[in-house]
């Protein structure tokens, strides 16, 4: 890993100069601090730059003094209560806050803050390789401070707190998931000291609002590689009360010789498959729930060994009740998931049994818009080390992805809308509302399906005709 020093390209750039010119004017000795340090040295790039400011003095007066010096059309947002102020710039969301130090009380991750030294900036950091500072001052503008060794944490990937990390930890427990997220995102190591204090203080992350909880578990599942992530909630003891329908998985039964695969493993398996291939949050967590019903379903039958009768359908609704209790949203998102969830075996079993075209046809009928997602769940889901099957079940899944495109373009039936509507069946019957529209409806709907007709009007609506005729209905005459 090359590290990138040298701050003279960055801080050549406007927004910087402008920052150093206010500061100069206000006679406010000022640095850039956190993530923007750490990720110029490691040479990451992000698409969207946050720039933390930090300085011995108001940085709201400073945020307003910036504000006037860039375009007339800069927004500056400003938090008296935190004493911070935000500028949207260029794509770039620039913060500014007042050098200060803080302490915390037992019940709370909301510190008590008052105004301090770069020192206790830093001292009040999370990690290590977020405690670096540049400094912006005229008299040794671009010098990297580095009190605790950040840039050698870097070199090593490791994960450090500042200061003792059962402190640490424990005056703000969400420190524990960042640490989990940081050693995720950057494939870095936490150091063992702080692995001890997390497992030590995991009763802490009681005091964290679900929000913030999901905020930092959404950024690890939107990693290459979150398995790491949570294998490490596991193994430092916050997996099972943040997402218990994970750690029911765990473990291998046997009876009479017979047993099943490891579902936790091989969750963490089917999650780091979907990332390779998909960038969607949400069919990210789909992947990780998809077995989630198998814990409460699982029984042994002497005949066929272990099952998980409806697994599907048990965990679709276990969905909901974890997207309640982590205040995630009951919206299409969650509905999204739990479709996801509940449809995951189908297209497996298409696969296994070969594809027929009525069976694509209700595939694609149930899963609508979201059928190429649901089979980018299913192929995630061969975890299978034997090269040859592995080979065979991807192929197969092609055929199917082959299928589908043959009988939508022939028949259409993917956001399927029914050729005749209810309106046109009770012009044709003269009818009110009643049983026999949904009756006739179905009867169409499923003859499509089926392949008894095409998805087109005529044939819908003569097939409504005798539908109409078979019911005792009769056609009014015009």
């Amino acid at each position: 890993m090359s590290f990138n020093s040298d701050f003279s390209v960055p801080l050549s750039s406007d927004v910087f100069q402008q920052v150093k010119a206010a500061a100069a004017d206000l006679s406010l000795e000022t640095y850039v601090v956190g993530g923007f340090v750490r990720d110029h040295l490691l040479g990451r790039k992000k698409e969207k730059a946050d720039i933390d400011f930090v300085t011995l003095g108001s940085g709201i007066e400073l945020a307003k003094a910036v504000q006037k010096r860039l375009p007339s059309s800069t927004k500056i947002s400003i938090f008296k209560t935190y004493g911070t102020a935000m500028i949207k710039f260029d794509g770039m969301d620039l913060e500014f806050v007042g050098a200060r130090k803080e302490s915390y009380a037992k019940e709370s991750r909301n510190p008590l803050v008052e105004e301090g030294s770069l020192q206790d900036d830093q001292d009040r950091r999370d990690f290590t390789i977020n405690a670096m500072a540049v400094s912006l001052n005229e008299v040794n503008y671009g010098d990297l401070i580095d009190p605790f060794n950040g840039l050698e944490d870097l070199k090593n990937k490791l994960i450090r707190t500042p200061l003792d990390p059962v402190i640490t930890y424990s005056d703000d427990p969400l420190r524990m998931l960042r640490a989990i997220r940081f050693s995720t995102q950057l494939d870095f190591n936490i150091e063992e000291a702080s692995r001890t204090a997390i497992a030590k203080e995991s009763p802490r992350m009681e005091i964290i609002t679900k929000e913030r909880i999901v905020e930092e578990l959404h950024k690890i599942m939107l990693t290459d590689v979150p398995s790491k992530g949570f294998l490490l909630l596991d193994q430092l003891g916050l997996l099972e009360d943040i997402l218990p329908e994970l750690t029911a998985l765990k473990g291998i039964d046997e009876v009479e010789g017979q047993t099943h695969k490891d579902n936790f493993y091989h969750t963490f398996e089917v999650v780091d498959n979907i990332c390779k291939t998909t960038d969607n949050l949400w069919l990210r967590w789909a992947a990780l729930l998809h077995d989630i019903g198998k814990a409460p379903t699982k029984k042994f039958n002497k005949q066929v060994g272990w099952t998980f009768h409806a697994h599907e359908f048990v965990g679709a609704k276990m969905v909901y009740t974890l997207f309640k209790r982590l205040k995630m949203p009951l919206n299409e998102k969650m509905k999204y998931v739990q479709k996801m969830v509940f449809m995951s075996s189908r297209p497996i079993v298409l696969a296994q049994d070969g594809v027929t075209d009525s069976a694509v046809r209700r595939l694609v009928f149930d899963a609508g818009e979201f059928v190429d997602d649901l089979l980018t769940l299913c192929e995630a889901d061969i975890t299978t080390k034997n090269p040859k099957r592995f080979e065979r079940y991807h192929n197969n899944f092609k055929l199917v992805r082959e299928k589908i495109i043959e009988v939508e373009e022939r028949d259409h039936i993917r956001n399927f809308q029914p050729p005749v509507s209810g309106e046109l069946i009770m012009e044709t019957f003269d009818l009110k509302p009643c049983r026999e529209i949904g009756q006739i409806k179905e009867k169409i709907k499923e003859a499509i399906l089926d392949g008894i007709i095409p998805n087109e009007f005529d044939a819908a609506f003569a097939l409504m005709q005798r539908e109409g005729e078979e019911l005792g209905l009769t056609i009014k005459k015009i």
